[in-house]
């Protein structure tokens, strides 16, 4: 209906504005009556996403950035701690551990060992220094690298060095404990074995039941030299034994330097590869004395408190002993064949 055809009620009188009086306000204009206007309120919400998005990536980017710097806090306070100081100024028996297999990469390898009696010797507070033997024994070469380490680093910093062995220290154990200044072990402790061995299989037998044919290339007559797959022909056998033979040498020469006038080397099967008790060991001079730590460090080293300079201990382990199993666990998620003397 048009305003022209719209009538008004009888009696109605439209309201006139009265004289002076301002004109009513114009309604506002309807932002929809704007041409284009959806693509600006699109460009707005758009663009409060976008500050959005880009305001939490900062906040996790701080959050990651905050708990990697409070984790690596927590790795240098546990290794901080659990490292003794090379300025100890009190007067103790440093320790170091050798426990396990003695292999390249292991706990009980050459070079943790060597490290490890480094940085206790160089403590101006160690009178002394005491390893601690628990291992059957292991690689010969990693074994002599510590016999070597243990002479120069005595010569050097002038400090008495002891072996005290727990439940054994046979072979590459006794290898290296020969070199130390005397030896304490425990009236049951197993000691010795000077012997040297190489083991593996030989499958021929079974493959020839089994009708498999082994297929072995080389480019040289010796390449497949202890092929578990192959016959062992005498000459290889000739071969490995010549150099067993050789490296029992070196281990023989090494122990009867090491101990010297205390060793009964006459006593039959003594470098058979043989092991005995340590009371057995003491009786035939391949040990000096029963003892543990406690006993030689008060009684030989004179200082009874007892450091351990270890450095085995994982970055587990260590979190472990400080914080607990369980943040440990929590950290570390949020963070990473030859001749054997045995």
């Amino acid at each position: 209906m048009s305003d022209s055809d719209r009538r008004e009620p009888s009696g109605f009188e439209p309201f006139a504005p009265a004289p002076g009086a301002a004109a009513p306000a114009a309604a506002p204009a309807d932002p929809a009556a704007k041409p284009g206007w959806e693509r600006a309120a699109l460009e707005k919400l758009a663009f409060a996403a976008l500050k959005e998005q880009r305001a939490a990536r900062r906040w996790k980017t701080f959050v990651r950035l905050a708990w990697l710097a409070f984790f690596i806090a927590l790795l240098w306070l546990g290794f901080s701690r659990t490292q003794p100081s090379a300025t100890t100024s009190t007067a103790h028996t440093a320790v170091v551990e050798i426990e396990g297999e003695i292999a390249n990469g292991g706990d009980a390898s050459a070079e943790f060992v060597v490290a490890a009696m480094k940085n206790a010797l160089e403590d101006q507070g160690a009178k002394g220094l005491v390893l601690l033997i628990n291992s059957p024994g292991g690689s010969p070469v990693q074994a002599g690298i510590i016999n070597d380490e243990i002479k120069r680093l005595r010569a050097k910093h002038k400090k008495p060095i002891y072996a005290v062995v727990e439940e054994s220290c046979t072979s590459a154990a006794y290898y290296i404990a020969a070199a130390t200044d005397r030896i304490y072990v425990d009236k049951a402790s197993l000691v010795g074995s000077v012997g040297v061995l190489m083991d593996g299989f030989g499958f021929t037998g079974t493959m020839d039941k089994l009708g498999v044919e082994r297929r072995l290339l080389t480019s040289g007559e010796n390449k497949g030299f202890l092929d578990p797959f192959s016959p062992l022909s005498e000459t290889h056998r000739q071969h490995a034994q010549q150099m067993l033979d050789q490296i029992h040498a070196q281990f023989i020469d090494v122990v009867k330097k090491g101990r010297g006038e205390r060793l009964k080397a006459d006593t039959p099967g003594l470098f058979s590869g043989l092991f005995w008790t340590g009371q057995q060991a003491v009786d035939l001079g391949l040990a000096d004395g029963l003892g543990n730590v406690d006993y030689v460090a008060r009684e030989v080293v004179k200082a009874e408190e007892v450091i351990d300079y270890t450095r085995r201990d994982n970055v587990a382990e260590r979190l472990a002993k400080r914080f607990g199993a369980a943040f440990a666990d929590v950290t570390l998620r949020g963070m990473r064949a030859g001749p054997s003397v045995r």
